[in-house]
């Protein structure tokens, strides 16, 4: 069985901090990361068998209470998700490159996980929203019908009014962007 992963996006450091306690001590998971992000936000993933995450998150969501801005859960979680998300991918060569961008980081990882479902691409980048104002951006690349095909399955993902900053799809990437992107 593929692992699962639960996120909690939440609008405050010290609730996110007992909120991680709480989940804890619900369900056996794992802790994968946690951050304070830029306008006083936390963040929170979780990984582990669908059930134990199911109920970590739901004591997440309750103890979170008004302070949630956004949560989910992905039962079986593309292979290319998690290591994204913890550093950039390193890639030899890009042809197309797609961007996804998105006002919170909850929306980018769940829109990445549905791009490489969709198509043969490769994730380079789930930016966790560090340094970015909180903003969540996915990066990945590989041939052009690919990379449209990606971009529309992670853009068709994000539900939310406002949550889509914006998307491009880069054919034939100039190779001097390949620097760009895996620094």
């Amino acid at each position: 069985m593929k692992p699962a992963i639960a996120f909690l996006e939440l609008s405050s450091i010290s609730k996110g901090i007992e909120t991680v306690d709480a989940m804890m001590k619900m369900a056996e998971v794992d802790l994968l990361q946690t951050q304070a992000i830029p306008r006083g936000k936390f963040t929170i993933l979780i990984g582990g068998e669908q059930a134990e995450v199911e109920q970590s998150l739901q004591a997440g969501i309750q103890t979170a209470d008004k302070t949630l801005i956004d949560f989910f859960l992905i039962p079986n979680v593309h292979q290319q998700v998690l290591p994204a998300l913890q550093s950039r991918i390193q890639v030899k060569e890009i042809e197309a490159v797609g961007v996804i961008e998105t006002k919170d980081v909850a929306a980018s990882i769940f829109a990445a996980d549905a791009a490489v479902k969709k198509a043969a691409v490769t994730l380079i980048e789930v930016f966790p929203g560090k340094g970015a104002g909180g903003k969540g951006f996915v990066t990945f690349t590989g041939e052009v019908g690919a990379v449209r095909s990606a971009v529309n399955a992670g853009v068709e993902t994000i539900k939310k009014e406002g949550m889509l900053i914006g998307s491009v799809v880069i054919p034939y990437a100039h190779k001097s962007l390949l620097k760009a992107l895996t620094q």
